[in-house]
């Protein structure tokens, strides 16, 4: 069996290319909306919840031969916990991630290495700021916008879970962008406009995440926008795509 942990579109993509092919597949996604989009793939065994070292431990003792780890770029605390678990069990750890967006130099284009260095570089830039962090890091974003009285603007998943978080955290309905990715640099261009975006926060998830249209339609615009680089993490193999996966377990396994 492969375990897929399936948090991109890559992910789903390679659940459901692997089981085209013959192979026993087991997808893991965080929430049920993730295991909706699998459902839709065609991928018939999906494991749904935050995986913790045991449950990951039970996952992989159950026949797994390959675990791939096609998680989002900055979930690297699930991509540490992979590698650790799937290590001590001598289970073979392949790690699928889309290539880095490649960004143009550009005055209005920011990259930052940390989160506090984007808040830090978005107070210079303005005080309507249009985040497309994602809810993981509302909290720290609402902490940081309100001590400065800056407008907050989030675009989020288009899950219940999600938006009861942002409200939670005080941000207004009105200010709550629920809108799946990725977006055409038009629709980017028109949400600056519609909400009157001074800064655009977001991160670099790949050029299949939306960060060429996201960056593009901001200088269209004539918006900076701050994007947080990926963090760097040491794996023992990568690969770059759904083809590439399939390739590999049609030789090795």
């Amino acid at each position: 069996m492969i375990l897929v942990l399936a948090g991109t579109v890559e992910g789903r993509q390679t659940a459901a290319l692997l089981q085209e092919h013959g192979f026993r597949v087991t997808a893991s996604v965080v929430s049920p909306y993730g295991a909706e989009l699998l459902s839709r793939q065609g991928v018939s065994c999906v494991r749904t919840g935050p995986l913790d070292e045991l449950s990951l431990q039970v996952l992989l003792q159950q026949g797994v031969s390959l675990l791939v780890d096609a998680t989002h770029p900055f979930a690297t605390a699930i991509s540490q916990l992979a590698m650790q678990v799937a290590r001590r069990l001598g289970v073979p750890y392949l790690r699928l991630e889309r290539p880095a967006a490649e960004l143009p130099t550009h005055p209005l284009v920011h990259p930052v290495e940390s989160l506090q260095q984007g808040i830090d570089r978005s107070l210079a830039l303005g005080r309507v700021w249009f985040s497309t962090l994602g809810s993981k890091h509302l909290p720290t974003l609402v902490i940081a916008a309100r001590r400065s009285g800056v407008k907050l603007v989030a675009r989020v998943l288009p899950e219940l879970n999600v938006i009861k978080a942002c409200l939670n955290l005080g941000l207004n309905p009105a200010d709550i962008v629920a809108l799946q990715g990725p977006c055409s640099e038009d629709l980017n261009l028109a949400l600056y406009r519609q909400y009157r975006a001074q800064v655009v926060l977001t991160k670099d998830s790949g050029g299949t995440g939306g960060v060429p249209e996201k960056v593009a339609a901001a200088v269209k615009a004539g918006i900076p926008i701050v994007v947080w680089q990926r963090p760097r993490l040491s794996y023992p193999l990568v690969l770059n795509s759904p083809e590439q996966v399939l390739e590999y377990c049609l030789y090795r396994l």
